[in-house]
């Protein structure tokens, strides 16, 4: 198996990036000499230098003549963010399953440059040490774990969760809380017990294939709703929505909503909850990136500012740190009777191992700690991909500025189309999601997804890259195929160009 570490000097571009943005060292400052990183590091001159080279190819730092490197100034992004979404004003059939498994398939092979699955990579969490908890656990009381816990599942876990819940501001007891199998079984758990098939649910658009996975296996319609890449959705079609339309239940994000990033303000969050509560229509919400934030504080979900109790709460660790043990929770407020009835009936109950080594590590308090670290990775991932966009994408891209999570939407110019470009980046040996699959009307054509979630290095850049000459080309390939040719035999385009090189007809 191909070897994921970083190159050394990789990693010594990293320290200079943390101290960086840490504040240790700030913008305009001398960074370490050579000579100094190469004993600080233990790494020779020529890897030094290549990593102040590389850093300062990422606008990081900047060379002065006869002085050395110093913290850029931080040259500004020009790239605008995407436009807001306008799917169409009325409920769709959902049919995306088969599209969404084969491109699963393709995330998964590690032949291909990682831009595809929103899945951390595994050397950025903390398996390992999850992994000794899990061995002691098994070691130690492996009998007495090898059981059936209650559908709850493990106590210890959901008084863990429950005490992680009061940092931002919601009062939770153990037994408010149902340890689920990912995420996804959370949400639909949640569904079942709010809807019936045929129903309608209003989400985000563009929102997470999965959840339109979700919806077309229980036979649930979408109804899009337009969502902003900064706000969140769009508070008047939600209300022109729950007034016209018969919609069961919403299903939202909470924060860094993949694939757009956004996240609503707490004003935003209480408005969406007040008209819900007049319309009395419950919310689902996915919270399942809220401990990926980059800000000072993290951002609080729509369950700690709805009074009514109207939210059910979905969330898991599969993004911060075990995606393979699939251990999620959900928290359904009077639900929760329903909500362990159909539990019982689908997975009687969650593996007892897994959930016991978890809560061992989440009592220790290495969750903490490690968060930091990854928030600290997918910031400087995230920068480093924008800058990258901004470098090799054609003129008139977008892209999302996030302020958490792992994942970037990228608006392409018209008329390239995402899925086109997608089967010839395979080609290259790169993977990324097309947008049409974040649709239920199969829209965002021009779109895509790439992935964050992977430690930095050459390969990832590289990767990023070849997609950005892609469709610079494809771009150039349009405009060849849509300009007129006039009777001299060559495109008005190519004309121009021959005009501006001092060439062709158009030489004096």
């Amino acid at each position: 198996m191909r070897s994921t570490r970083p190159y050394r000097y990789e990693e010594t571009a990293r320290f200079i990036t943390d101290l960086v943005d840490n504040g240790t060292l700030i913008p305009g400052a001398r960074v370490p000499s050579l000579r100094q990183i190469t004993k600080q590091r233990g790494v020779s001159l020529s890897t030094a230098l290549q990593a102040y080279r590389a850093l300062e190819d990422r606008g990081v730092l900047q060379a002065r003549p006869q002085s050395g490197f110093y913290v850029a100034k931080g040259a500004p992004i020009l790239l605008e963010t995407p436009t807001i979404s306008r799917p169409p004003g009325r409920a769709t059939t959902v049919a995306v399953s088969g599209v969404v498994s084969k491109l699963l398939e393709y995330a998964a092979d590690p032949d291909l440059v990682p831009l595809g699955c929103a899945i951390p990579n595994a050397e950025l969490l903390a398996a390992g040490r999850l992994d000794r908890f899990l061995a002691r656990a098994a070691r130690v009381k492996g009998v007495v774990y090898n059981t059936y816990t209650v559908p709850k599942g493990d106590p210890r876990l959901r008084r863990e969760i429950a005490r992680r819940a009061l940092r931002w501001g919601q009062a939770l007891s153990p037994e408010d809380i149902a340890i689920t199998c990912g995420c996804t079984e959370a949400l639909v758990l949640a569904l079942k017990v709010v809807s019936r098939p045929g129903d309608t649910i209003a989400i985000e658009s563009p929102t997470y294939f999965g959840f339109l996975q979700v919806l077309e296996a229980l036979d649930l319609r979408a109804l899009e709703l337009p969502t902003d890449a900064r706000g969140g959705v769009d508070l008047a079609a939600l209300r022109r929505a729950l007034g016209t339309a018969s919609v069961k239940a919403c299903l939202f994000s909470s924060s860094f909503n993949n694939p757009l990033g956004c996240t609503m303000s707490d004003e935003r969050k209480k408005a969406v909850l007040e008209l819900l509560a007049k319309h009395r229509i419950p919310l689902i919400e996915d919270d399942i990136y809220g401990d990926i934030y980059f800000g000072e504080e993290r951002p609080k979900p729509f369950m700690a500012l709805d009074p009514l109790g109207n939210t059910i709460y979905c969330s898991s660790f599969s993004k911060t740190i075990a995606p393979g043990y699939r251990i999620g929770w959900i928290a359904p407020g009077r639900h929760m009777p329903k909500v362990l009835d159909r539990k019982f009936a689908f997975t009687l109950c969650g593996p007892a191992l897994p959930q016991a080594a978890l809560a061992d590590f989440l009592a220790s308090g290495g969750y903490d700690s490690h968060l930091r670290r990854v928030r600290r990775t997918f910031r400087d991932n995230i920068d480093r991909m924008i800058r990258t966009i901004d470098r090799a994408f054609p003129r008139g891209t977008r892209v999302s500025r996030p302020d958490g999570g792992f994942v970037l939407w990228v608006q392409l110019p018209k008329p390239l189309a995402s899925r086109e470009l997608f089967e010839a980046a395979l080609k290259k040996g790169v993977c990324f999601v097309p947008g049409d699959v974040f649709s239920a009307s199969h829209r965002y054509a021009n779109c895509l997804r790439v992935s964050c979630g992977s430690a930095w290095h050459a390969r990832i850049e590289k990767g990023l890259e070849t997609l950005g000459e892609m469709a610079s080309a494809a771009l150039v390939r349009h405009e060849r195929v849509r300009a007129p040719t006039p009777r001299g035999g060559r495109p008005v385009a190519q004309q121009r160009r021959a005009v501006r090189r001092g060439g062709g007809s158009g030489r004096p």
